[in-house]
């Protein structure tokens, strides 16, 4: 099944300028690490050395913060979209 992944201006450098990418996958979790190998860099910005979010990386599919949901095993559906957003904070 295909995910759209839309990603955040700051990693896209890491595809080659591309805002939104389509990829397979039935959790939110391999849609990611699909990701990662089609462009290599990715997964060491979005994962931790657990295989777990990074803080700092908010994923939300169809609008919902995954966290709230089942996290990385969260499962998607032909043509969902995902959306990788870096946190914002200032002070």
């Amino acid at each position: 099944m295909s995910v759209t992944i839309r990603i955040p201006t700051q990693l896209r450098s890491l595809t080659g300028g591309a805002g939104e990418i389509a990829l397979e996958g039935d959790t939110v979790g391999h849609v990611l690490r699909a990701l990662d190998g089609a462009h290599p860099g990715m997964g060491e910005r979005l994962f931790d050395g657990d295989g777990s979010l990074r803080r700092f990386v908010n994923v939300f599919l169809a609008d919902e913060d995954v966290r709230f949901l089942q996290g990385l095993d969260t499962p998607v559906s032909d043509g969902q979209t995902i959306s990788v957003v870096p946190a914002v904070a200032g002070g």
